[in-house]
């Protein structure tokens, strides 16, 4: 099979097309054939040789996708040949094929294409578990997600719009301020305004989702309501900063994070069933869409991942095996 391998940390000119064979999916598995795969940060990261994969996994890049299953492993049940899907990977998604746990993987929702389904495992595992299962957001909270027009912003956005939360989004242009809006959300262009002062006038977020940190760890602070949660994904300013715990103590916040491909295969079978009771209905019902930025064929990954460094996309960017 075809798949891109890291020849060597760096940058995206290291992601090389090989060719490899194709993986027999163990108990407990199936074995995906690929129409498309999601491009994400964490693959970039993997590529600089910051973001290990763990063990047992595949070291190739990619960690979600969407196809048709190929063949079950032993003991695999509820899923078919040829059943359409979409499946957080632990790794090996830049390939046209994937093995990963059954209860990992989704039914494709009704009248999504696979280029679509891709781009949905993910950004939902990371929103779910992150903003309702960690954050606990409900219905007439005030929500800040940063990086709004990002894939995870966009997910977030239309998410907790649907559970009846009020909706910031940050974002550093007019165009990803409209996108951000059209969604819901109450636009902030971070390079004009000052996030933290507009949400203390608002009565400060309930809840934040950061994949910043660096210099925005105290202004989050700052931006919080009174027992207050902020949740972490990412430090793409940094993971160190000081801050005023005793604005923690004094005002009961609540400050987390976690990160999603280092979690169990039973933690993350359990957001898998989670999305397909509460989030599938979502998109099925149209409240939540996938904002598609663009695709690349799988020889062109390093074009993908250097559109996605850019910062200039909105939305999903997908790699095409088929």
């Amino acid at each position: 099979m075809r798949c891109i391998e890291i020849a060597a940390p760096g940058g995206p000119e290291v992601l090389k097309l090989a060719s490899r064979a194709v993986p027999v999916p163990g108990p407990g598995e199936i074995l995906i054939e690929i129409a498309f795969a999601g491009v994400n940060r964490p693959d970039a990261l993997q590529r600089a040789g910051a973001y290990k994969a763990p063990p047992g996994a595949s070291d190739l890049p990619g960690l979600e996708c969407s196809g048709h299953v190929a063949a079950l492993g032993p003991g695999v049940t509820g899923w078919a040949v040829g059943d359409p899907v979409c499946a957080l990977l632990p790794g090996g998604g830049y390939a046209d094929y994937a093995t990963c746990p059954a209860a990992h993987a989704l039914p494709v929702p009704a009248g999504l294409s696979l280029r679509d389904a891709a781009c949905l495992p993910e950004t939902c595992f990371t929103v779910w578990s992150t903003v309702v299962m960690r954050g606990g957001l409900t219905a007439g909270e005030r929500f800040l997600v940063h990086g709004g027009s990002s894939g995870i912003g966009t997910t977030a956005i239309q998410i907790a719009r649907a559970l009846g939360a009020r909706v910031w989004a940050t974002a550093g242009s007019a165009e990803k301020c409209v996108a951000c809006a059209a969604l819901g959300a109450t636009a902030i262009n971070y390079r004009e305004a000052d996030f933290a002062e507009i949400l203390r006038a608002e009565g400060g977020a309930n809840l934040i989702l950061d994949m910043v940190g660096g210099s925005y760890i105290a202004r989050n602070i700052k931006a919080l309501a009174d027992d207050g949660r902020l949740v972490f994904i990412a430090f793409l300013e940094g993971a160190k900063a000081e801050i005023n715990f005793a604005q923690v103590m004094l005002r009961r916040l609540t400050l987390t994070g976690a990160t999603l491909r280092p979690q169990s295969d039973i933690a993350k079978a359990e957001i898998a069933r989670q999305l397909r009771a509460r989030v599938w209905p979502m998109i099925e019902a149209g409240q939540v869409k996938v904002i598609h930025d663009s695709s690349f064929a799988l020889e062109e990954a390093a074009a993908a991942h250097a559109r996605m460094e850019t910062s200039a996309h909105i939305g999903k960017i997908v790699l095409r095996l088929s």
